[in-house]
């Protein structure tokens, strides 16, 4: 497949990883023009391509986050020659991304020390649960470990229900965008120094990235927040509302768009209101001000509120599931919905002016596709 210039042609990357943080990464490098050489496991292989859904006996779990890599099946712990070719593909990359358990690369001898040694311009990147060092290195973890000891499960639900995750894998897909951005910056140092370095990325450590309201409560009060459902802990109205037949979501961040919203409802005499004059009042009154929106919203459906709404330039929005986004025009617009294999998967939301953002992209490898071809190049 000819897709054109790409920003990252050129460049090698050696993918050690498996499961999702680190073949995120490595897709996303891959959509921007790397060559991304996955090294899977002899027999099995990425235990991602045993996860479900299944279609056509190809798992979509493994295929949206490994197109266009090649595969070569190495056993690395038992085949000397196996490790030795390993080794000489890692000579030559640009980019090593792994995310095993620290220590598990150097007990192979592809850390990153004997590599950084025979290869200096390598830029070498690990992402584990916990990072490489503090007490917690050596933890096993999934996203949903992350979420639960990151504390945005505390955060996140209504009050009185339990803890709840967030319905994406946000840990591993926040983890892979980072190691993005990490490995990018580092080959653009890299132009200045002539040498490559060693990226330690924490799965926790960008959990707690996305903590900034809840670090603001126990800056502000002494005492973790609790959880509050989907209004705005320190904005109000920013929340969803019922309608006549369904919820939408409402976002009046100012005062402007407080009365904005107030006029298009109807009800201008709430901005009068000593309860909902100012920001802080209309937060600490927040259950009264839902009561009098969601009387004024029960008049008519959601369909009538949202064009209404919207003329008056208040953001807002219908709560949409997944189908209903993938068939709209924006996701249309901005190619973020591109098929490879003839399936339909998320696009890269990486937009660059001059380099292609073609609507099909090269598919995911079988185990070992490309084996014969890489011994060849680099045995």
């Amino acid at each position: 497949m000819t897709i054109g210039p790409r920003p990252l042609d050129g460049i090698l990357v050696v993918d050690f990883t498996r499961v999702l943080a680190g073949p995120f990464c490595t897709a996303l490098l891959a959509d921007l023009g790397a060559r991304v050489i996955k090294i899977e496991r002899s027999g099995a292989g990425d235990p991602a391509r045993g996860f479900g859904p299944f279609k056509d006996g190809r798992s979509l779990y493994f295929a949206f986050v490994n197109r266009g890599k090649e595969s070569i099946a190495l056993d690395l712990k038992k085949s000397d020659q196996d490790r030795a070719l390993a080794l000489r593909i890692a000579e030559r990359a640009d980019v090593l991304v792994e995310n095993f358990r620290p220590g598990a690369m150097d007990r192979l001898g592809l850390g990153w020390e004997p590599l950084a040694a025979r290869n200096p311009r390598l830029v070498y990147a690990s992402a584990s649960g916990f990072g490489h060092t503090g007490p917690w290195s050596r933890l096993p973890a999934y996203d949903t470990v992350i979420q639960a000891m990151s504390g945005i499960m505390s955060e996140t639900g209504f009050p009185g229900g339990p803890p709840t995750r967030v319905g994406a894998s946000i840990a591993d897909l926040t983890t892979g965008v980072y190691a993005v951005a990490a490995i990018t910056t580092a080959l653009y140092a890299r132009e200045h120094t002539g040498r490559g370095t060693r990226i330690d990325l924490a799965m926790l450590d960008a959990m707690v990235s996305y903590l900034e309201h809840g670090f603001m409560h126990v800056a502000a009060y002494g005492t973790p927040p609790g959880r509050i459902g989907n209004r705005h802990p320190s904005i109000t109205p920013f929340d969803t509302f019922a309608t006549a037949d369904r919820d939408i979501v409402l976002c009046a961040g100012d005062e402007r768009l407080f009365a904005k919203l107030c006029a298009a409802l109807g009800r201008d005499d709430l901005p009068r209101d000593p309860r909902f004059a100012a920001n802080a009042a209309r937060t600490e009154n927040e259950p009264a001000l839902k009561q009098e929106i969601e009387r004024a919203l029960a008049a008519h459906g959601a369909d009538h509120w949202l064009v209404r709404i919207t003329e008056a330039g208040v953001p807002c929005a219908p709560i949409n599931d997944v189908a209903q986004v993938a068939a709209s025009p924006q996701v249309a617009a901005r190619n973020m919905l591109v098929t490879a294999g003839g399936v339909a998967m998320p696009g890269n939301p990486l937009k660059l002016a001059g380099y292609a953002d073609p609507t099909t992209r090269p598919e995911e490898p079988a185990l070992d596709q490309h084996g014969a071809a890489v011994r060849a190049e680099f045995g």
